[in-house]
């Protein structure tokens, strides 16, 4: 069924035109995207990473609603062309036009903008309730499990996650932080040292999980200070505190980048210390409040996490700015890396953007990054940067990250989560 509906219009759907080579129907195509602009019959398609497709649709075409991630056309309803609306998600079918770049749609099938929105959302809740995230510490491909730390502040807990022929394993790609390039891969692609969210049913301590669903990368952590920066490459060079060695790190433009507030730095480089992480007398917390409390004992309902983004998002529910797995508590269970019941990922995704211009050489930051290196720059591509961590380092010389990949865009399956 045309793919199982190009995985319900999912992770490995291009909006580019795919030729599909048959005798019969030589020039036939198809083509996913999201609705750009619409005029009488003809559609303009949004492509993702790519240029857009000019659609035209055929007289008598025929037009379907189905509702997202459902992959049986049985359960489609009709539509009139004139329901489209821009954003709407929809997959097409049809003959190349004469121009070769055009499609001449006979098919048309479309997840509706609210309803996708609404999927979205429900399934960002579903990783905040249900999900747990850390550093893969083992795997045991024959038994079916995988051992997660999943370290708050210096308090370590590992949980167990148990996966099935059922449960959905997705992996991202090397050098990308969209989860649209997550791929389905086996649980032998897992490796310790990765970073990986689980969603699924816990047992009466937390101390196992059954996954419904599973998403995992290789990503690079990187605490240290500024040596340069290069506003014109976008660029910044880090001395790194683990290995001695400078990092080029590219900014881009789903890079996430937030700053501290000092109350809130001095809370947590007092819990790395192993003391309470309460303010000092006559601190001025009123940063932190703003911030939705955070690290030191925030309030405990975590808001959701901000629309629109790209990396890790959509469609995982990656949603930060760069879209987006936003919002993602990967350091841990209830309060992830700011434990106690405090949700630090979520009020740092709550944080106002910072810029490049606002850093400067000799400041302290803390980075999440591709694993891989980039083709301009040799370097790293920054997921999430978080500067004013100065009393986190001298407190963790080591650079415990308090940071995960999926912090600011988005949760798996709804890319965001906890």
């Amino acid at each position: 069924m045309v793919c199982m509906l190009a995985l319900a219009f999912g992770v490995s759907a291009s909006a580019r035109p795919i030729s599909v080579a048959t005798p019969q129907a030589a020039a036939a195509s198809k083509a996913v995207g999201t609705v750009k602009a619409i005029s009488g019959n003809n559609i303009v398609l949004a492509a993702e990473g790519g240029s857009d497709t000019n659609v035209i649709v055929q007289d008598g075409a025929r037009l379907l609603q189905i509702e997202p991630g459902e992959t049986d056309l049985k359960k489609a309803t009709p539509l009139q062309l004139s329901d489209l609306q821009n954003g709407d998600r929809i997959l097409v079918r049809g003959n190349a036009g004469p121009d070769g770049k055009s499609i001449l749609a006979v098919s048309v099938i479309a997840m509706k903008k609210a309803d996708l929105a609404a999927r979205h959302a429900h399934e960002q809740a579903e990783w905040q309730r249900n999900g747990i995230g850390g550093l893969v510490s083992a795997v045991d491909p024959a038994a079916g499990t995988i051992t997660v730390s999943t370290s708050a502040l210096g308090a370590n807990k590992s949980v167990v996650v148990h996966v099935s022929k059922n449960t959905v394993l997705r992996r991202y790609a090397p050098g990308s932080v969209k989860f649209d390039d997550a791929a389905a891969a086996p649980i032998d692609q897992i490796k310790a040292g990765d970073q990986l969210r689980a969603r699924g049913q816990k047992n009466a301590d937390g101390g196992e999980l059954t996954a419904d669903e599973v998403v995992s990368g290789s990503f690079r952590n990187i605490s240290g200070t500024i040596n340069s920066i290069d506003a014109g490459a976008n660029t910044i060079t880090v001395q790194d505190s683990v290995t001695k060695k400078p990092v080029v790190v590219q900014i881009s433009q789903t890079s996430q980048l937030r700053k501290l507030p000092a109350p809130m730095a001095q809370r947590i480089a007092a819990r790395l210390k192993g003391g309470s992480g309460d303010a000092p007398a006559g601190a001025n917390t009123a940063n932190t409040a703003n911030t939705g409390g955070a690290a030191g004992g925030a309030s405990g309902s975590a808001p959701a996490a901000p629309a629109g983004g790209s990396a890790l998002e959509q469609r995982s529910g990656d949603t930060g700015a760069s879209r987006g797995p936003g919002g993602a508590n990967g350091s841990g269970g209830r309060g992830g890396a700011g434990g106690q019941g405090g949700d630090l990922q979520q009020a740092i995704s709550r944080m106002p953007p910072s810029n490049l211009t606002d850093l400067q050489k000799g400041d302290a930051v803390m980075i999440v990054a591709t694993s891989g290196n980039t083709e301009a720059s040799g370097g790293v591509v920054a997921i999430t940067l978080l500067s004013g961590v100065e009393p986190i380092l001298q407190a963790s010389p080591s650079g415990q990250s308090i940071l995960t990949p999926w912090t600011m865009s988005g949760a798996p399956g709804g890319d965001a989560a906890q």
